[in-house]
């Protein structure tokens, strides 16, 4: 798919981030594009954003919808047809994403299914739900965002991510297996899986939003880390939490607009594989090569040496 151009586009997570990004590129291609989120207030102003630059005639809508709920995701696909005034779409973009959940062990069992469902069953749901109108078009191309932590569960020692890591190696067996899937029952769609490194996007603090603020996890790490931090007070805490929800932004080496850019090059090219970032790539050589090191504190150190790693 060369030409975005009068196309009909459906995104998830478009509120901020990479979602956010892809919108205004889209759209100022001449795109019409329909997005959900669950953040309203985010979401409108990516609207006003695209409106602002689209070209006459582009159309965009937007719907707000849990990706974990089926239930949401039909009525969205309903709202996307009445909105674009279409009975097919064109391009999906499956992005919407949060973090939490790190531990199994001792963990809260609430976030982790959250994240898990947003993560995963946001992406099947998607395509499930979307899959028809797909199917109606004369071409179509299903992108689904998993994340280097589909094939490097890890974001360094002692810090476990096991929701997110489970759920991102999900989206990416899955895409791969549509691959197969498509050429055989629709040949007219692609698909290419997404896997960003470290983006400069609010999902630290959104996903804060969406699951609560976790000071009592937060406290718990931090005495692991060092016992003295015991006595740091609530505010203490959530000062660092916002500094850090803030230092994920603004020191990620790869920006939103830039992976939102690679994204669509990628499906021009029709590329089924997408690294964004150095650190992705750096990530995929590695993990490649020596798999069986992986999760070792010499790798890790490997990582942040190589790309700046800050995570």
């Amino acid at each position: 798919m060369k030409d975005f151009n009068g196309k009909f586009a459906v995104i998830t997570g478009g509120g901020t981030g990479m979602g956010r990004e892809l919108a205004l590129q889209l759209v100022a291609e001449g795109c019409n594009v329909a997005m959900c989120d669950v953040l309203e207030d985010t979401m409108a102003e990516t609207k006003r954003r695209c409106l602002s630059s689209a070209p006459q005639g582009t159309r965009v809508t937007t719907f707000k919808a849990d990706v974990s709920s089926e239930k949401d995701m039909q009525a969205f696909r309903d709202a996307v047809a009445r909105g674009l005034d279409t009975d097919h779409i064109h391009l999906l973009f499956n992005n919407a994403g949060i973090g939490g959940g790190g531990s199994i062990v001792n963990g809260d069992r609430a976030p982790w299914d959250k994240t898990f469902d947003v993560c995963w069953y946001g992406v099947y749901y998607g395509v499930r739900t979307f899959l028809p109108m797909l199917m109606k078009a004369r071409e179509g191309h299903i992108v689904n965002t998993s994340s280097v932590n589909g094939f490097w569960a890890s974001i360094g020692p002692g810090r476990p991510h096991t929701a997110y890591s489970a759920a991102k190696f999900a989206v990416k067996g899955f895409t791969e297996a549509l691959i197969t899937d498509l050429a055989m029952n629709a040949p007219h769609i692609k698909c290419s899986v997404v896997m960003p490194g470290h983006i400069g996007t609010d999902i630290v603090a959104n996903s804060r939003r969406i699951l609560g603020g976790d000071i009592g996890g937060m406290r718990e790490q931090m005495v692991r880390m060092n016992p003295e931090l015991a006595k740091v007070s609530d505010e203490q805490i959530q000062a660092l939490m916002d500094q850090m929800a803030k230092g994920f932004h603004d020191n990620a080496p790869t920006t939103a607009a830039q992976a939102a850019t690679i994204i669509l090059d990628g499906v021009r090219t029709d590329k089924w594989r997408i690294l964004v970032g150095k650190d992705a790539e750096f990530l995929d050589q590695r993990v490649r090569a020596a798999p069986e090191t992986a999760y070792s504190a010499e790798f890790y150190d490997a990582l942040v040496k190589g790309t700046d790693w800050r995570i």
